[in-house]
């Protein structure tokens, strides 16, 4: 009859029993998940600055805008089906904010982990109001996004529907009595600012610059560029509302 013969367990030249080490989850380190962030943050910055632009065409005339977002559903074309580009421009900004928020949170959650114990006194730092804004100000970020799309690219949520022309839904989706949609779209683009101050501000600090001199010329670019992003995104609906455009 076979007998089962125990394995021997090897011992080390103390005497005591090896044990297999066990095998390590492999993580992402800190400087990966920062360098994702970093350049996550700087395409969602150029999108932004980008889509500005495009959508202050309606001061030009609701004919030139029309022409422009025509124009966009055409790029890639005959090499990519019409509007496809767009939609896949639209699936890498939903993946880069993901990416963004996966980022942040995980870098977060560690610097908690290595810090315990809160400081008795904890010193302000410039742009703390921005930075605990980021957290709610990201949901609301993402939530906009998604309403957004489904308002004025899918027509979903539009009066004037799907089918209209894309002045026609903007118009539509501004009017004054959609008076809440315009709220909602100024919290979260009010949201965006403060987000890309405080992230624009935290990059400066990230790549060294620590004097004062240098802390005062970082505050300045990040809020003029914030500012200007915000005052971009807000004129189109306020001047709907307003009866400045359609």
């Amino acid at each position: 009859m076979a007998v089962d013969t125990p394995i021997p367990k090897t011992a080390n030249a103390a005497g005591a029993t090896a044990r297999p080490t066990p095998r390590k989850s492999v993580r992402p380190s800190s400087v990966i998940l920062k360098l994702v962030m970093a350049v996550s943050g700087a395409l969602l910055v150029l999108f932004l600055f980008a889509h500005a632009a495009g959508n202050l065409k309606i001061f030009v005339g609701e004919t030139d805008f029309d022409h422009y977002a025509e124009w966009l559903r055409e790029l890639g074309t005959p090499l990519l089906p019409h509007g496809w580009f767009l939609w896949i421009q639209r699936i890498g900004l939903l993946a880069g904010i993901g990416l963004h928020i996966w980022a942040a949170t995980v870098l977060t959650i560690r610097a908690k982990k290595a810090r315990p114990v809160k400081y008795a006194h904890r010193p302000k730092i410039q742009g703390s109001y921005a930075a605990r804004t980021m957290r709610w100000g990201g949901v609301i970020i993402v939530l906009f996004v998604i309403y957004h799309i489904l308002d004025l690219t899918t027509g979903t949520f539009n009066p004037a529907g799907g089918d209209s022309d894309p002045s026609a839904r903007v118009v539509a989706g501004f009017a004054p009595e959609r008076w809440y949609v315009t709220l909602f779209y100024t919290l979260a683009v009010v949201s965006v600012g403060f987000h890309l101050r405080h992230g624009i501000w935290s990059a400066f600090r990230t790549l060294g610059q620590q004097t004062t001199k240098g802390e005062r010329r970082a505050q300045a670019v990040a809020l003029v560029l914030s500012v200007v992003l915000v005052a971009m995104y807000l004129s189109v609906p306020f001047a709907v509302l307003t009866g400045l455009v359609g």
